[in-house]
C-alpha cells in the first residue's frame, strides 16, 4: 500500500473533491482563527493545482465588488500561479508572476477595492538542506508580503506558509510591522515530520510613511521552480 493511500487527509481530499491535501491545512488555520468570517473578496498565490483556491470559493461562494454598483456578478477568489491552471468555479484565474507590478495591477483592476484576505501555499523545490530551505522560503514569504502590501485591505489577513527554523523569531518580527497579530501554527494535517508550518497575521496596517513597492525578493533563476509545495 502506498504511503498516500494510507494518509487520511489524501483520502478525504479524494472524496471531498480537492485536488490536494492540502485544503486541510486552510481549513485547519480557519478552525483556529475563523479567518474567513467578514471576508468578500480574497486572493490565493502561487495557487497551483488549486486546492486552497477551491476551499476559498466553497467559503466565500459569489460576491458583488463595491465598485461595481451591484450590477455585475464577479469571483470572490483570484487564484495567481505562473503555472496554468484547471477552472474552478467563483475563482478567476491569474497566471503571472507575484513579484510583478502588472499582477498586483491586474489584481486591483479586476475586483476595484482591497481584499480582506491574502493567503499563500507556495513553497520553493526542497532540497534536503534545511537552512537552505528555510531560507528560500523565508524569501518567497517576503515576496508574497510584498505584494499583498498593495492588495489587502487595512485590517485583513494574511495566511502563508513557512519553514520554522532558526531565524524564524526575525521573520515574525518583520511580519508584526504589518500585523497587530502573528500567530505561528502547525495543521493537524501537516505532516509531523516537515519543518512546515503557518503563519496567520491578522490586523493588516501599513506603517506611518511606508509606501508599497515591488521588488524580488527570490532571484529571477528561481522563480521558475516555486511551486504550490507539498500539495500531494
Amino acid at each position: 500500500m502506498s504511503h498516500k493511500s494510507r494518509d487520511v487527509y489524501y483520502r478525504k481530499a479524494k472524496e471531498q473533491g480537492y485536488r490536494a491535501r492540502s485544503a486541510f491545512k486552510l481549513l485547519d488555520v480557519d478552525r483556529q482563527f475563523n479567518i474567513f468570517a467578514g471576508v468578500r473578496l480574497a486572493v490565493d498565490l502561487c495557487a497551483a493545482p488549486g486546492s486552497w483556491s477551491q476551499v476559498l470559493s466553497r467559503k466565500l461562494g459569489q460576491t458583488k465588488s463595491a465598485s461595481s454598483g451591484g450590477e455585475a456578478k464577479k469571483c470572490p477568489v483570484i487564484a495567481v500561479d505562473l503555472q496554468e491552471m484547471a477552472p474552478i468555479k467563483n475563482v478567476h484565474i491569474l497566471q503571472g508572476d507575484i513579484t510583478s507590478v502588472d499582477t498586483a495591477n491586474a489584481i486591483t483592476s479586476y475586483f476595484g477595492e482591497k481584499a480582506e484576505l491574502v493567503v499563500c501555499d507556495g513553497a520553493p523545490d526542497v532540497t534536503g538542506l534545511h537552512d537552505v530551505d528555510e531560507y528560500v522560503q523565508a524569501q518567497l514569504l517576503l515576496a508574497a508580503l510584498n505584494i499583498t502590501t498593495h492588495l489587502l485591505a487595512k485590517g485583513g489577513t494574511f495566511v502563508a506558509k513557512v519553514f520554522r527554523g532558526p531565524c524564524h523569531q526575525l521573520l515574525e518580527m518583520q511580519l508584526e510591522t504589518f500585523f497587530t497579530e502573528v500567530h505561528t501554527v502547525k495543521p493537524q494535517s501537516s505532516r509531523g515530520g516537515s519543518a512546515e508550518h503557518f503563519v496567520c497575521c491578522r490586523g493588516f496596517h501599513l506603517p506611518v510613511g511606508y509606501k508599497p513597492f515591488l521588488f524580488s525578493a527570490i532571484p529571477k533563476q528561481n522563480i521558475g521552480y516555486i511551486r504550490e509545495g507539498g500539495k500531494e
